[in-house]
């Protein structure tokens, strides 16, 4: 979970990086690359959230099983 956390925050560190870079240059391309990244982190890290999210509940609904 730390690798895949990791790896979501500096996806949109590098598309913010890309960005700039694109905007400063005028590279449209590297721009829109820039966003797409930090669009795909963003979109991860949502994922990630709600996987942890249901990996909870079935946790607690298997510690309630578990006690009877």
């Amino acid at each position: 979970a730390a690798a895949s956390t990791f790896w979501t925050a500096s996806r949109k560190e590098i598309g913010r990086a890309k960005e700039a870079a694109g905007d400063l240059s005028g590279n449209d391309d590297l721009q829109r690359e820039g966003k797409a990244d930090q669009t795909k982190g963003k979109v991860k890290e949502k994922v990630d959230d709600a996987k942890n999210w249901v990996e909870d509940k079935v946790d607690k609904v298997t510690d309630k099983t578990n006690d009877r």
